[in-house]
């Protein structure tokens, strides 16, 4: 990181003094008689960071759509979780029920339909919910299967057909919690027609992330978030969007600006249990390793243009606040590189681990 500008401003503000000196000077020298404190150079690996922002969500958002016709007679609250053989909405007072898999409900399912993997994804749902004790799970619906189905249609309270469809069944990979209800309680439903949006049980992070900043996304890449409250969770980059995404204005028009989504998983469960919830999420931008590195307040800007480093020779000890008064020093020029954690990375003639540099006194 070069500092320029506002950098330079923000160092003498914290107490650097800044090297400015008049026409036909030949050095380039600190305007302080000695020296407040030292602090050593140090060799070691820099860290350079990113804050961007994201909101904490659920993982898995989508649409409900259920083959049911009628009347809505139940619906489920916002935030409710859904689990296996549990109703996610009613329709003329009879269940859609959630059972879990990959593959939707395409077509009905009974006696003589061709076999394939719905059939067997049927039939593992009935054996965990205690239905299927004399079915064998393959892909071929059979008697058992048709009677396995009539009990659960019993017990759950729709008739008991031996078959079933999309007006009484929805596949969804694991259970689901609903963030929004799109039939309303005595309205109409028909097939095709969206009746929630859910999304699973596992909390993650979203960021809309700038195409600019695109090369700080790495997938497995660790971040750390900071969740309202100033509670701070490690976090695993898990997905990062390959499309550019076009930002709205408030207007509702295109802003100029395109972003990519990223998702990251938290390695524990926030405290919080707000969806949607601002956060802050720290990117690592560029990491430097066994690197000579100084206090960014050991900076000097030099009148010809960019940094220096007061090395101060013969203080003695550790440094710190007890000062080097009386200790020799001279101004060498220096190249900044990654900042991190408070440090600067440094590079310059003679420079060496262990060396001596002016800080101001804490």
């Amino acid at each position: 990181m070069i500092f320029t500008g506002a950098g330079v401003l923000a160092l003498a503000a914290a107490g650097t003094a800044v090297a400015f000196s008049g026409p036909g000077t030949q050095a380039a020298t600190p305007e302080r008689p000695t020296v407040p404190a030292t602090a050593a150079i140090k060799r070691q690996d820099l860290v350079d960071t990113k804050t961007v922002s994201g909101a904490l969500t659920y993982a898995g958002e989508r649409e409900v759509i259920s083959g049911a016709a009628g009347t809505v007679t139940a619906v489920p609250a916002e935030g409710a979780v859904v689990r296996r053989g549990h109703p996610l909405l009613k329709v003329d007072r009879e269940p859609v029920v959630l059972m879990y898999g990959s593959l939707p409900m395409y077509r009905a399912l009974g006696e003589g339909v061709t076999d394939g993997p719905d059939v067997e994804q049927l039939e593992r749902n009935l054996k965990v919910l205690g239905y299927g004790d004399s079915v064998t799970v393959d892909d071929h619906f059979s008697y058992a299967t048709a009677q396995a189905v009539r009990e659960w249609q019993d017990d759950v309270g729709l008739p008991e057909t031996g078959r079933v469809d999309a007006a009484q069944v929805v596949f969804l990979p694991a259970a689901a919690r609903v963030t929004d209800v799109k039939v309303t309680l005595g309205g109409r439903t028909a097939p095709g027609q969206p009746a929630l949006t859910v999304t699973g049980v596992r909390r993650l992070v979203h960021v809309d992330l700038d195409t600019e900043d695109q090369q700080l996304a790495r997938k497995g890449a660790k971040v750390t978030v900071e969740l309202p409250g100033g509670e701070r969770v490690p976090g695993k980059i898990s997905a990062v969007g390959t499309v550019a995404q076009a930002q709205q204005s408030e207007q509702g028009g295109d802003d100029g600006d395109t972003t990519v989504d990223v998702d990251i998983t938290l390695a524990k469960a926030p405290k919080t249990r707000l969806d949607r919830a601002p956060v802050d999420v720290e990117l690592v931008s560029e990491r430097r390793k066994n690197v000579l590195a100084v206090p960014v307040e050991a900076l000097l800007a030099l009148r010809e243009g960019g940094f220096g480093v007061e090395v101060v020779e013969g203080a003695g000890g550790a440094g710190g606040a007890g000062g080097a008064g009386g200790a020799a020093t001279r101004v060498v020029p220096v190249e900044t590189g990654a900042f991190g954690g408070g440090m600067v990375e440094i590079s310059g003639a003679g420079l060496a681990e262990g060396m001596k540099v002016g800080v101001p006194k804490s």
